[in-house]
């Protein structure tokens, strides 16, 4: 027996791997956190499976159904958005797991980040402009933040900001943000990327907070804030280069 830990992706059905597809399709237990995971996915799973929503459920209530799976010798397909690894509080629910003998494996997902740029059709990282993503979130009810990883502190970096679970913090967001990018600095922000009901809202770190609220977004948004967002004066990469050379591409 075994739990599968399994990334559905951003919201697209389609966008689920071919193996969290299948092992959804084989499991007789699924697990799946209904708030993020569409239904569409979770419908795969074998006839007569027993699939449950944990959106309501608190830790102890998930462990004990996977608990009560082991016993009966059946596998489980815990469902998780995105990529599990990224804010998908599964190292408690595998702490658990250790404690009671239940083995486990993870199946990636596609991350919501990159469903965002894929949406905007953008590269987030550009020759010269920005070579490094950050991925990180802000502190609201949620746990806090570790010392130095506030983003007034990573935004010193100048790197590309991936600001998950922000949407209702997008004044902080602002205020930490604008004085090391500039108040002109170009912002997406991303409502369910990938979900039939897709909402793309574009500005600048001086205007993005309104559009946010004229929307009337609040969550289930990723904020991605960068000078790539709109920068078309980028060098083109060495990689394609005529005149660079490599052991594929070896000089004629």
């Amino acid at each position: 027996m075994t739990v599968h830990f399994i990334g559905a992706g951003p919201g697209a059905p389609d966008l689920i791997t071919v193996r969290g597809l299948e092992l959804i399709r084989r499991c007789p237990v699924v697990l799946y956190a209904g708030s993020l995971v569409p239904e569409a996915v979770v419908a795969e799973a074998p006839e007569g499976a027993c699939v449950i929503d944990t959106a309501p459920l608190h830790l102890d209530e998930i462990i004990a159904e996977m608990e009560a799976a082991h016993k009966a010798g059946q596998d489980v397909a815990r469902v998780h958005s995105g990529d599990p690894c990224l804010y998908g509080a599964i190292a408690e629910q595998m702490r658990r797991l250790d404690d009671l003998g239940i083995d486990y494996q993870v199946t990636p997902g596609v991350p919501a980040f990159a469903a965002a740029a894929a949406a905007l059709k953008q590269e987030l990282t550009l020759p010269g402009i920005s070579q490094t993503i950050i991925l990180t979130r802000t502190a609201t009810r949620s746990s806090a933040m570790p010392a130095g990883e506030d983003l007034a502190e990573l935004g010193r970096s100048g790197a590309t900001l991936a600001v998950h679970l922000s949407a209702t913090n997008m004044a902080n967001v602002v205020r930490d943000l604008a004085p090391h990018y500039g108040a002109d600095c170009p912002v997406a922000v991303i409502y369910r990327a990938s979900w039939p009901d897709e909402v793309v809202l574009r500005g600048t770190l001086s205007d993005i907070r309104d559009h946010v609220k004229e929307a009337g977004i609040t969550r289930t948004a990723l904020v991605l804030v960068g000078r790539v967002l709109d920068e078309q004066a980028f060098e083109d990469s060495r990689l394609y280069a005529a005149d660079h050379h490599h052991v594929l591409r070896p000089k004629k």
